[in-house]
This record gives C-alpha cells, structure tokens and sequence, in this order.
C-alpha cells in the first residue's frame, strides 16, 4: 500500500510539474497588457504553485576571496512537511544594503494567511483620486501592484520552483566588511556569489538576479562583468550612473534624497544580530568592521556643504568631483557589455530617470531579449498603473514570466511583449519599438520675451517662437519655491508627491521662474526623445546654477513638469563622447563633463553658453495645450551646488540673454501638427 501512495504522489508531482513549469502561451502579446498572453502570465503567478510550503536558510554565509563573510538568507521550494525539496532548481539571487532583515519583515506581512490577501487587494482598489491626496493612490496601487515582491521575495515564485538569495552586501546588514557602495570590490562580491549560488547541490546552476534600486544598479554591475551563471535579470528602477542621476546631477548635490538615505542605510548597518548574540555566536569581527566605518560616505557629505575653499576640499572628495578616479569610473555601468535578456522598468519621474532608456538603447540584444517598462511614477510608485485591462501586467507577474522564459525555457511569449511599452504623460499606455518613437523630428523653439498671456504669476511671462526675436534681458533669482515642485517629489523618490499641489501643478514654483509657452497645438502632438536646452547667460559672480524644466500647460493653465534637467555654470564642459548632436550641430542630448578639472568659473557680466540635458520624455500635449519651459537659478532641494561654488555665485541674481545673435532655445522632438 505504501508503494502505491508512493507511486500515486509521483505521478502527481509529474502531472503538476506539466501542468505548471510548461505553459504554453494561447496567442502573441498583444498592447500594453499582454492580450490574453498576459492573462496567462497572471494565472500562472497567482494560481496553484508546483510546491506547497516554502523553507528559509537564515543567514547562509558566505566567504569571498578576501576572507569577507557576507550573510544570506536562502528561500527553498518545500514540500507539504516543510522540509526543502531535493530537486534543484534555479536562483534568483538579490544583493540589499537595506539589510535581508527588511525583505524578511516585508516577505512576512506578504505571507499572513487571509491576511496578506486582504491587504494586497486593499493596495490594488484604494482610490483616492479628486481629493488632495490623490498622490496617494500610486504609492498603495504600487504596493498592490507587485511591487514588495521584486523588492523582498516572491513565495509564489519560489513554490513555483526557484530558490531566491537575498544576500546584505559588504559591511551592511549582518554582513562584514567595509561599506564599499557600488565599488569595484562590492561588483566582485556579486560575481564570486553568482558563481557560489551556481554551484550548491540545490541549484541547477543557472541563475538570475532581481531587486529594485540599489538591489538594480548592482544587478547591471553584475551583467557588465558576464558570469557565466547568469542568465537574466529584471532591474527595477536601475541607474547605470548614479553620480549624474542622484548624487550631483548637473553638478549639484542631491540635497534632499543623499542625506536621508546614508543615514537610513548606515543605521542599519549598525543593527546587531541579536539572535547570535543571544545564543552566544556574536561576530566580533562584524563588530570590529562596524565601528572602523560606521558612517560610510557620511563625512564627504559634510565636507562638500562645509568647505568654502574648493583648493583645500580633500582627496576623498576631490575623486567624487573628478571624472577619471576609480571611484566615479566604478560606478558607471557599461550596457553595452550587458549580454544576457534583460526587462528593465522605470519612471518618468524616477531619480534614475536619465539612465534606463539609455541602458536599453546601449544593450546589443535584440529587441524582446531586451524591455523597457517606462511608467508615469517615482521611484517609489513602479508598476502603480498595472493588473488591468489596457495596463501593463503587475510587476511580480511579468518577472515571473521573465524568468520562466531564461530561466526555465518556457515559451511563455514574454519575448514578444514590448518590447518598449510606456505611460505616455498627457495619454495612454503604448507599445512602441523604439525610443525615441519613429518619426520624430528636432524642432527649435526659441525663449522671446514677448508675453504669452499664460504666466502672469510669474516672474516674467515669455514666449516659444519658431524664429528668434529681442533683444532682451531677463533675470532670475534664488529662491526656495522648489519645495513644492515635482522635482522635489522626484528627489524625494515620490513621498511629497502624495500632495497634489506640488508634485501635479508647477504654478507655485514658477511663481520665482521665468515662464516661455507656446501656442496651443492644433492637433495631438507627441513629443518623444532627449531635450536639450540652450541658454546664453550672464552670470554676477563667478558661477551661477541654472533649472531648465519642460511642461505641458493645460487650457485651465495647470502647468504639468514633464522632465527637468540642472547645470551648475562652471561645470559646464560638455563630454562630445557621450553626447548626441543633430547634422546642424544642435546638442539632443548634451551630458556635461562633471569634473573639477574641466572646471570654467565664469567672468562676472560676460556672456557664457550653457547647454542643459533634460532627460528624454514620452508625451502627448492634447488640442488646445501648451509646451512651456521654465527657467530658474535654483532648485532646492533635488540640486544644491557645493558651498565652494555657492560661495563664488554669492548666490546673485543671473541673467538670461534673449539675442538674434546668440539665441536661447529648446530643441524639441516633436511629431504632429502643432501650428508652432
């Protein structure tokens, strides 16, 4: 009898394993949400899993070449006893300074029986559009939209036959070691622990990486240096240059988003395993590591708002300000190295913006191998807008199919979606097959000081024109309206976002701006791609920081940030071999050196030429709206520029040249008839 039980439930397991592991796709993906393939893609995450239970290795260590232990938490497929299955199966493995401690804590309110349902479903339905807290309703949809599992586990994934990692990198978490912040020896401690995943009894040896942010970023660090394990990975709102995306974009520091998150990250680096202390296994070496560096990165921070004298800034600092040191060269991915199937998903208003249509663009892959997902989100809103029809499936379900795919060799028809598939600002979800759209062709549309009619409040209203017309003068101040903008949602990673009158209507900021708005299109008008503004300044002292945001201004005159670039006028040296050029020379993508040795400080009352990256947009301006561009000389607190260069602005007023001669314009990608 007991043979038979036995032969029973492996019959079973065989059926299962068809049933589950081999799905085949009912037709090709069809727009945004998939069409009936990404139906699929959901029932298969969220139905019935290959195995019931799911059993944790806590704190697996690790040990790198250097004799560095690193800690993991290691998530199995268990059978109905709890016990881990014999079978192996492949990883999915997510490296975290935000400690595995917090993807525990969020993997265990995701796994309350009943429970955890109700929440989800709560997240999914909360709507609290036309109040003003609307703002909030893209965070919870985040949160119900799959979001805690990229960045924690996914059970249904593991029962589903996959093992995750989650690993603390070096000197966080339980983990020893120095802090070594996306530095060439952290890179290396990804590859040695791929290749350790690859080869443990429980692995098939294939392996994928997962996670979200800092947890992305490494996972394009991985994908560069090519491991031979790896075989996908699904980055949620990666950079592949955090320095220009967050740390000092156009030279100024990100004054409100650098400070938050090292005194999160370094605080929890310093929480004990209380567990080993309690039965007697304390580290005493993770002890010694912690108070050798207990404030990573925090004294540079310091250094760089308490140092007047640029001469006498230290070395530490000096590297992060110059384009060659190993620091600033560790932290730029090179996509173009990436070759394993990559699905890559994003914001229009993430803090890492400027890098993830750049990432996809750079990967030699052909499309569906490699994906973008570009959503009208924060950083902390991804996969708001999905699980519905029209939408975009949620985030989990659409990893899942990923891995399915490079993982398992399912053909699921995940490699036919997209492959580009984006919210359009001012429309709807769209798929495209590439970025910028086809057919987009650069238009100048010149700054004049003629008055539009439209921004009475603020502190000049101008005009977009076709042909350039002054002369004029126009001049801008310093301020602080920039705490209610939708940069500093941005910088904020979306939290102030949740109150509608900053992040949703720029008219409080541009009340210390400089307005140009054009006339209202006649006809539907996308505008896709890079922007590149171009300014002719004057500055009163020997630098000067210059905002440049484009919007989209409403019939009612709600002015809508579609994206916003910053340059700080000394560092105003362009990098000719990152940057894009049209046939007549116009920059469409204009990426500043950033370096203290390319440094120009500029002479008080003389003309200088800036030009401003504005990280490209997918948009839609609708009959009857307006392009603006907004000029401001300041833009606390997403960008603060070291107290050395504000000393030597004095923070003065700045001037904006309006000259036939020398002009100042937006070069903008447009498609439609516009009248303009």
């Amino acid at each position: 009898m007991g043979f038979l039980v036995k032969t029973v439930v492996a019959l079973t397991a065989v059926v299962a394993a068809t049933q589950f592991l081999a799905p085949a796709a009912t037709a090709d993906p069809a727009g945004p949400d998939g069409g009936a393939s990404g139906a699929e893609w959901a029932a298969t995450e969220d139905g019935p899993q290959l195995y019931p239970n799911v059993y944790i290795d806590w704190d697996v260590p690790i040990t790198m070449s250097d004799g560095t232990v690193l800690k993991a938490n290691v998530y199995h497929p268990a059978d109905a006893a709890g016990h881990p299955v014999s079978d192996p199966t492949p990883s999915i493995l997510n490296f975290t300074p935000y400690t595995k401690l917090g993807s525990m804590i969020a993997d265990s309110a995701l796994s309350v029986p009943g429970l955890s349902d109700l929440l989800v479903q709560l997240f999914r339905t909360v709507d609290l559009s036309g109040t003003p807290f609307s703002g909030l309703t893209d965070l919870t949809r985040a949160l119900g939209g799959g979001l805690l599992r990229n960045f924690s586990v996914d059970r249904q994934l593991i029962r589903s036959g996959y093992t995750q990692i989650v690993v603390d990198v070096r000197g966080t978490g339980f983990s020893q070691g120095d802090w070594n912040l996306l530095g060439a020896r952290e890179q290396q401690d990804t590859v040695e622990t791929i290749d350790w995943a690859s080869k443990q009894p429980w692995s098939t040896g294939d392996i994928g990486m997962s996670g979200v942010s800092y947890s992305g970023l490494n996972e394009l660090q991985a994908a560069a240096k090519n491991p031979p394990a790896l075989k996908a990975i699904f980055p949620v709102v990666p950079s592949r240059n955090p320095f220009r995306d967050l740390v000092a974009p156009g030279g100024a520091i990100g004054a409100g988003f650098m400070p938050l998150w090292l005194a999160a990250v370094n605080g929890g680096k310093l929480v004990p395993d209380l567990t080993a202390l309690v039965q007697g296994r304390f580290d005493m070496k993770w002890l010694a590591d912690r108070l050798a560096d207990p404030f990573t990165f925090v004294d540079a921070l310091l250094e760089v708002f308490a140092q007047p004298n640029i001469d006498d800034l230290s070395p530490k600092v000096r590297a992060l300000l110059d384009e060659g040191s190993p620091m600033r060269q560790a932290w730029e991915t090179d996509p173009t190295r990436i070759t394993v199937p990559t699905f890559i998903s994003g914001g229009w208003h993430d803090v890492f913006v400027a890098s993830q249509a750049d990432v996809y663009r750079r990967i030699p892959l052909p499309p569906g191998q490699k994906q973008l997902l570009v959503g009208d989100g924060y950083h902390i809103s991804n996969g708001n807008e999905s699980g519905r029809p029209g939408l975009p499936p949620r985030m989990d379900v659409l990893q899942r199919a990923w891995f399915d795919k490079w993982l398992k060799g399912i053909d699921n028809g995940i490699d036919q979606f997209g492959p580009i598939t984006m919210k359009q600002q001012g429309g709807g979800w769209v798929t495209a097959p590439s970025f910028p759209e086809p057919g987009m062709e650069y238009r100048r549309m010149y700054l004049s000081g003629v008055a539009s009619g439209t921004g009475g409040h603020s502190v000049h209203d101008g005009s977009l024109f076709t042909t350039p017309d002054g002369p004029d003068t126009l001049t801008v101040a310093p301020g602080l309206t920039g705490l209610c903008s939708r940069d500093a949602s941005q910088e904020l990673v979306g939290i102030v976002s949740i109150i509608d009158a900053c992040g949703k209507d720029s008219r409080i900021e541009e009340s210390n701006g400089l307005t140009f708005t054009s006339a209202p299109v006649a006809d539907a008008t996308t505008v896709s791609g890079p922007i590149a503004v171009h300014l002719n300044t004057v500055q009163d002292g020997t630098d000067g920081y210059w905002v440049a945001t484009v919007n989209d201004v409403a019939p009612d005159g709600n002015s809508t940030t579609l994206s916003s670039g910053q340059l700080v006028a000394s560092l105003r040296a362009i990098d000719e071999s990152r940057s894009t050029r049209l046939p007549n020379g116009d920059y469409t993508d204009p990426v500043p050196d950033l370096s203290l040795d390319t440094r120009q400080p500029t002479v008080p009352g003389r003309p200088v030429a800036l030009d401003i990256s504005v990280p490209g947009i997918d948009a839609v301006l609708q009959p009857g709206h307006r392009l603006r561009v907004d000029v401001y000389a300041g833009n606390f607190p997403k960008g603060l520029p070291i107290t050395a260069m504000m000393v030597d602005s004095g923070l003065r007023r700045q001037h904006l040249l309006l000259d036939p001669a020398a002009p100042s314009f937006v070069n903008i990608p447009a498609r439609g008839n516009s009248g303009w």
